[in-house]
């Protein structure tokens, strides 16, 4: 009973990421997959703006330290993943926007990938269900 209490208690509702340049973030999401600026929180020592994903969904929380403190790269983390209807157009714009290509585009599982970095160098993830991707 206690783990069906937690499920229904607990609700997965944002992820951060920290940046070094807030607002190039912000303008990358939101140029690239459309994201929208949904607030803001400003603290003596540091600054987030949440976005959300086009239709509700999950809230990305851009963090950025006020003290110009140099970030590290960490490896204990995935990637930032986007599920897409229209495969060759999101890819495409999120290059547009600033992405570089990684790995792919390939097929898995019927569907298509592609694991793209971000202007500061955030993984993305790219993914069409099968059925989903563009012709």
């Amino acid at each position: 009973m206690a783990e069906a209490a937690t499920r229904a208690r607990d609700t997965l509702a944002f992820f951060k990421i920290v940046t070094a340049d807030v607002e190039r973030a912000e303008a990358f999401f939101t140029g690239a997959f459309a994201m929208e600026r949904t607030n803001q929180v400003e603290g003596p020592t540091f600054r987030e703006i949440m976005l959300t994903a086009p239709g509700g969904g999950f809230t990305l929380v851009l963090f950025q330290w006020r003290d110009g403190r140099a970030l590290q790269s960490g490896s204990l983390h995935g990637p930032i993943g986007f599920i897409t209807r229209d495969f060759d157009t999101s890819l495409a714009q999120a290059i547009a926007h600033g992405a570089t290509l990684d790995q792919g585009p390939f097929d898995y599982g019927g569907g298509r990938v592609a694991f793209l970095l971000g202007p500061e160098g955030h993984e993305i993830e790219l993914m069409a269900r099968a059925g989903k991707a563009a012709a």
